[in-house]
């Protein structure tokens, strides 16, 4: 049911393979210009993918009704994913930002954090019960609410759009 996960972790683990080369002093470098360093934003990324299992796994608990996925998830889906695709830069939501972000981490605690946030998305979607299968129970703040195909369009597609910010920030 949830294959479409697979792409996402293995473009998950091609960007971790990549920075492999980098040493953490070059990984944990801000931009001169200000922003995020390379782990920093990783840890975003990971904090992202965190939070929104939390949330989730919370709204599940509280039972239902939930909202079937229809036209307004999947135009949600469309528009969010377009928004990421625009070279506009905007804030992150509160949840999410520099105070939330490790001053100095390693590639190896990202690594270890982001499969394990994986693998958690992994055991919580298989073992998801099947009347939620098609139910839009994740809201995104800017996105609105998002079917499970959804959401992991919008993983993928802030992944890639931070990849481009980690490669600026280390002159590639």
């Amino acid at each position: 049911m949830f294959s479409f996960d697979l792409q996402h972790t293995q473009n998950v683990s091609a960007l971790l393979e990549q920075l492999s080369v980098y040493s953490n002093e070059q990984l944990n470098a801000r931009p001169k210009d200000g922003g995020w360093s390379p782990l920093q934003v990783l840890h975003h990324l990971i904090l992202s993918e965190t939070l929104s299992l939390q949330y989730v796994k919370k709204k599940i608990s509280f039972g239902g009704p939930f909202e079937t996925v229809g036209l307004k998830s999947h135009w949600a889906g469309f528009l969010l994913r377009f928004y990421l695709n625009t070279p506009i830069k905007f804030k992150a939501p509160p949840m999410v930002t520099t105070e939330k972000l490790p001053e100095y981490s390693t590639l190896e605690a990202a690594k270890t954090q982001w499969l394990a946030i994986r693998e958690e998305w992994k055991n919580f979607l298989t073992t998801l019960a099947p009347e939620l299968h098609n139910k839009a129970i994740y809201k995104h703040p800017v996105g609105g609410r998002l079917g499970w195909k959804q959401l992991y369009v919008f993983f993928a597609t802030h992944t890639k759009r931070h990849e481009k910010q980690i490669f600026k920030c280390l002159g590639v």
